[in-house]
């Protein structure tokens, strides 16, 4: 690696935040170890950083870093040598109609629209429902790194789905979805299928899907992917740790 792609790395300092809600567990405290300064996590100092567990939030980049819990676990998926089972292929099938196009990182009323209707249905109560604009701008319009926004259109047009995607060295990073809740087929699957996919076209490695979290349901998805690495003691592993409670 080159001294020019070392020095940011070396220059950035972490913190951490204080305690907050856990969003996944309930009745547990939170906290998040986080990378700064900003401007020095460009697109090569992100990738190492999503090597090493690290996710984004709009600005900030983060990894857990709770006192007393430790099941937040990285998983990527190895695009190559993923063989998608029979569920996942009537997925591909039956979503084979969409059309996915490259927009702009900005904002769109009809993007907003959309993700206030998948909120509303998905997350409420959780706090992510109430987002203003504001907020969504910088929760996912706002990036320093090689980002995408993948628009999924029906064949009359509709806007179907929204996908938030980073491009590293090593592979793609999931960042959001966001799709029509009355839409059935499971099209946050279908997703996760494509962005494998589109992987492979890039010669990536990786997807990288984020935190799998063992006792969430909302989580419980990112283990139908594999194989898989999961990361934790410091490594990636091809199994996930025996129960994420005793390490």
């Amino acid at each position: 690696m080159s001294q020019v792609k070392e020095l940011p790395f070396a220059a950035l300092q972490f913190y951490a935040t204080a305690p907050y809600a856990c969003s996944y567990l309930p009745g547990r405290q939170a906290r998040s170890q986080v990378a700064a300064p900003g401007h020095l996590i460009n697109a090569d100092t992100y990738s190492q950083l999503v090597d090493e567990g690290f996710r984004r939030s709009g600005l900030f980049t983060y990894r857990p870093h709770c006192d007393d819990c430790q099941a937040c676990i990285p998983v990527r998926v190895a695009a190559n040598a993923f063989e998608p089972t029979r569920t996942h292929k009537r997925i591909l099938k039956r979503h084979q109609n969409l059309r996915p196009l490259v927009a702009k990182l900005a904002w769109s009323q009809e993007h907003y629209a959309l993700y206030t209707r998948y909120q509303a249905a998905r997350h409420a109560g959780g706090g992510m429902d109430e987002d203003n604009q504001a907020q969504y701008g910088q929760f996912l319009l706002a990036s320093r790194v090689n980002t995408r926004l993948v628009e999924f259109r029906d064949e009359d047009g509709r806007l179907c789905m929204v996908s938030i995607i980073d491009v590293l060295e090593q592979g793609l990073s999931s960042v959001y979805t966001f799709y029509d809740p009355e839409l059935a087929g499971s099209l946050g699957t279908y997703g996760i299928l494509w962005q494998i996919q589109q992987c492979r076209q890039l010669k990536l490695q990786w997807l990288y899907l984020g935190y799998w979290i063992e006792k969430s349901v909302k989580m419980a998805y990112k283990s139908k992917f594999k194989p898989a690495e999961y990361r934790f003691r410091g490594a990636w592993h091809q199994q996930p740790p025996p129960s994420t409670e005793a390490f």
